[in-house]
């Protein structure tokens, strides 16, 4: 009873198994950050996330390794590794960011950041079980330490994506861990810095002072850090930089010139975007035999939207994209909403934001005519939009002679997952396929594949609204796809051989 007296009432281990919590907390935020910054640079981010959680998993092994040359002065140590994580951790986007202006470094220096940050986290808890002895016999001990970093772990996975990443953006949250850490380290000096020596007491006050100031001066430069990165990666002036919940919008301007990327893909220019869109939306509305409810996945900049309302027809247009802030950046922002005529405050836009497999999969209503306008499958939370299941799921929503139309990366640049599409269309059971393609000078050679239930003769040319770019040769052209292009053999994709993803990144791989 003595014993279980002392624990409640001492101060010391309640501030050690706080230390714990936050240590818990903060090497998840580490491993999602690197894991997303890498993800948002290089896709992939299955491959992404699995090199950064196995290498920060073996190197916290070797952290825990290297804690038995650590035999005294334990509260020492591991102030200074919380103090070196402040630096290390907290800086390890901005490092990133940088060292992928210079990409063949990239890797390396990823790597390095790693190593360092799994073997700091390494030495923490064996070095805070060893100093929470007094406290606890080793049975609680364990069961203590263990179940708090778990506990602190679990709190950084709702963290970061509802709170962290909307509210700071993967910069600024890289700096907060940081923060994290170095309080940590601060608090533990202060209740523990009767058991340190003088000369020791020193060097961490020195330390953590001007690790506070590099912090704090990163954390207050940000933006401005950001807005250097963006201009120096970007070939023209940025003119919009938002981080959202689910991706990174940059809109940069040159001259006339405005474009919008998304996690650094382009997504539309505005000097050759109706070229794609035209494509996009009136190839299949040309074909349906009716056109009054429209159903558009993505397509949350108001492009598609803006050429649907061409058709008197329509009767109603349900647009589904996943992030609230892009539509409302369509249905805002001056440029955009000059863009897209101001199409997302039409009476006949109705604006869902929801997770397009999820909305089709509930969705209780059937449409003539599917637009897919969604990105590029180039991980694996895309890569399930363009699997047989989901096209499946769009099969079963489109009303009677309905069509589908996808837009289907580049058959140049990526012909295997142009193709892929293409079968993936055939395997959800669709009896006919249609692929088609235009040069998109901000994209290059970009392609389509329309599917239906229904035979459509190609050959017939039935346009009656206005475009720019589209008449009866380009729409002729569409159709042809050159000897260069096509290929045989290709395998469908599926939610658990999302063969698309592969494709796609082995194809632009090439070119990058």
């Amino acid at each position: 009873m003595e014993n279980k007296k002392k624990i409640l009432t001492s101060k010391e281990s309640v501030i050690l198994l706080l230390s714990v919590f936050v240590v818990g907390f903060c090497t998840i935020i580490y491993e999602l950050l690197i894991g997303s910054v890498s993800s948002y640079f290089l896709g992939d981010s299955i491959k992404q996330f699995s090199l950064v959680i196995g290498l920060t998993m073996t190197a916290m092994g070797l952290g825990t390794l290297i804690s038995r040359v650590v035999k005294s002065n334990l509260i020492y140590w591991f102030i200074l590794i919380e103090i070196v994580l402040a630096v290390v951790g907290g800086l390890c986007v901005p490092i990133l960011y940088f060292s992928y202006m210079c990409e063949p470094v990239y890797y390396p220096v990823m790597f390095i950041l790693i190593m360092i940050i799994g073997g700091l986290i390494g030495l923490e808890i064996p070095l805070l079980t060893r100093i929470m002895e007094t406290y606890y016999d080793l049975r609680n001990n364990i069961s203590n330490v263990l179940s708090l970093d778990y506990l602190g772990a679990f709190v950084a996975t709702l963290a970061f994506p509802f709170l962290l990443l909307p509210l700071m953006g993967i910069f600024e949250s890289s700096i907060f861990a940081g923060f994290l850490n170095l309080v940590v380290g601060i608090i533990n000096f202060y209740w523990f810095k009767d058991k340190i020596t003088f000369k020791k007491r020193a060097k961490l006050k020195i330390s953590a002072v001007l690790i506070l100031f590099l912090l704090a001066g990163f954390f207050i430069c940000s933006k401005s850090l950001m807005k250097y990165w963006e201009n120096n990666i970007f070939d023209d002036r940025v003119i919009l930089s938002k981080q959202t919940k689910y991706q990174k919008l940059i809109m940069t301007k040159n001259k006339e010139d405005i474009r919008l990327f998304i996690d650094g893909n382009v997504q539309f220019s505005s000097i050759d975007e109706h070229r794609y869109h035209e494509l996009l939306i009136h190839v299949p509305m040309s074909f349906a035999k009716h056109r009054e409810n429209i159903l558009v996945l993505g397509g949350g900049d108001g492009l598609a939207a803006r050429e649907i309302l061409k058709y008197k027809d329509v009767k109603k247009i349900t647009v589904v994209d996943l992030d609230r802030e892009m539509t409302e950046l369509a249905k805002n922002n001056r440029i955009i909403k000059e863009m897209n005529k101001d199409s997302f405050r039409n009476e006949k836009v109705r604006i869902i934001n929801e997770d397009a497999f999820k909305f089709t999969e509930n969705a209780d209503e059937y449409y003539d005519v599917v637009i897919i306008d969604l990105p590029d499958p180039n991980n694996s939370s895309l890569a399930r939009l363009y699997s047989r299941e989901f096209y499946k799921l769009v099969r079963k929503k489109l009303a009677k002679n309905g069509l589908v139309v996808s837009q289907s990366t580049s058959p140049f640049f990526s012909p295997e997952a142009y193709w892929c599409v293409n079968e993936t269309f055939k395997a959800a059971g669709f009896k006919y396929t249609y692929p088609y393609h235009v040069y998109v000078p901000s994209f290059g050679d970009w392609g389509f594949i329309m599917a239906s239930d229904i035979k459509i003769d190609t050959e017939k040319f039935n346009l009656n609204v206005d475009t720019k770019y589209l008449d009866k040769e380009t729409f002729k052209k569409a159709f042809v796809i050159e000897k260069d292009i096509q290929r045989t053999g290709i395998k469908f994709s599926t939610l658990d051989k999302p063969a698309i993803l592969d494709y796609y990144l082995q194809g632009w791989r090439y070119w990058n």
